[in-house]
């Protein structure tokens, strides 16, 4: 797939991409309410994050089935959705080594962090490889 400017705008200004945000923003509360809660069960932000994000994923998963890419969800479905995140995933556990562990910002502001910055390389593999949708 090419990524000129004309296909870069007929991704990211579109109205799947606008809702996808939303249900981000949503996950994002989600997963960083989840994670501040259990922090302290767990003894870990760290550990604690990781919790958030695998528990918030389902959420995300059905809400992006229903709101962005309507489609019956489905368990295989799930699972590429589960597996284009992956990237995301790696790519905020080290954000929040870095900003949490690293730096010493507070673990809240971290969880932000991370989800801000793998939003578009996440959108364009849950549409593509999870969804289907070119």
């Amino acid at each position: 797939m090419q990524f000129d400017l004309g296909t870069l705008k007929r991704h990211f200004l579109s109205r799947e991409f606008l809702l996808f945000l939303v249900v981000g923003c949503i996950n994002t509360f989600l997963c960083s309410f989840l994670a501040e809660l259990l922090t302290p069960l767990l003894g870990n932000a760290n550990v604690a994050f990781n919790a958030g994000y695998l528990l918030s994923n389902i959420n995300a998963y059905i809400l992006n089935g229903w709101l962005v890419f309507p489609t019956r969800l489905t368990l295989a479905r799930y699972v590429k959705f589960f597996l284009s995140y992956v990237p995301n995933y790696i790519i905020q556990n080290i954000i929040v080594l870095v900003f949490y562990n690293w730096l010493g910002l507070p673990s809240l502001v971290s969880f932000l962090i991370a989800a801000v910055l793998g939003v578009p390389i996440t959108f364009l593999f849950v549409k593509i490889f999870a969804f289907g949708r070119r």
